[in-house]
């Protein structure tokens, strides 16, 4: 007699997610996160404080990774520019999640020529690159993290809006919407309490892929010297002023930024798409 193994349905799932590049990455994301919280008091020297006559210096006990071209202590503004680095592509995600779940699920639950009012006018957005539509905002109203921030979000709302009105669509032909709207049950009733928290994994798992598309559109602005102001601790900002470094033989303070922008893009995107992969399995 031989006994037939059967595999839970869970297992597999909790091995994904137990993968060790999906650790190191969340690992890396929480590590990332907590430096920018605690910066002001883990920053071993003031981020702004100019020292000419040591500038350019390599890794020393005082600065374990140099300082910059204007003597700046590069792990310090590095801290401090993880904040201002974090902070605007969370901004971009949440202006862009809300603004996005409202419009697609209008455009799914209500249909007929609100849809295709909705649905024609992201599709002009998506033919508008975003990166372009922050340039033209910032020319009108100046460097700073406000304008780039609004510009992301209006550019990256479309895809938001179109992944959610797909879900919604899928939601209303369910028999639970029905039951509800015969028993009485308002639209915004049944979308609030039922069709956005069943389709809410989804949308959080691309929020979170967004995030690191946000966070290298930003620091590609702040390069270009259109994002925050130049004393402003920022990783694009960073590679900016790193260059004249890198021309004398000191790159750390450029390369260490460039550095952390690709790890942290890479971390919230394994984990955006672990997270989106669980969902899809148990979907």
């Amino acid at each position: 007699m031989t006994a037939v193994l059967t595999r839970r349905p869970g297992l597999s799932r909790m091995r994904a997610a137990r993968s060790p590049l999906h650790l190191v990455c969340l690992g890396l994301v929480g590590l990332i996160v907590t430096a920018a919280l605690l910066a002001p008091w883990l920053a071993p020297h003031d981020p702004n404080a100019v020292d000419l006559g040591g500038a350019l210096a390599g890794p020393s006990a005082g600065h374990p990774l140099g300082v910059d071209a204007a003597g700046r202590d590069t792990l310090s503004r590095l801290l401090l520019g993880a904040r201002t680095s974090l902070f605007g592509p969370l901004g971009v995600v949440v202006f862009s999640t809300l603004a996005g779940v409202a419009v697609g699920t209008a455009a799914a639950w209500r249909g007929g020529w609100l849809d295709s009012l909705l649905s024609r006018s992201t599709e002009l957005v998506f033919a508008f690159p975003g990166l372009l539509l922050a340039i033209l905002i910032i020319s009108v109203y100046g460097e700073g993290l406000l304008a780039p921030v609004v510009a992301l979000a209006v550019a990256y709302l479309p895809y938001v809006s179109r992944l959610t009105r797909s879900l919604v669509l899928a939601e209303r032909e369910r028999p639970y919407v029905s039951a509800y709207l015969i028993q009485g049950h308002s639209a915004l009733q049944i979308c609030l309490r039922h069709v956005l928290p069943n389709i809410a994994p989804v949308v959080l798992a691309q929020a979170t892929i967004n995030f690191g598309y946000a966070l290298m559109d930003l620091a590609g602005l702040s390069f270009l010297g259109l994002g925050v102001p130049p004393l402003t601790p920022d990783w694009g900002r960073m590679v900016l002023d790193g260059q004249t470094a890198v021309q004398h033989g000191y790159p750390l303070s450029a390369v260490m930024p460039c550095v952390l922008i690709v790890l942290t893009v890479v971390a919230f995107n394994v984990v955006g798409e672990r997270w989106a992969d669980r969902v899809a399995r148990r979907a």
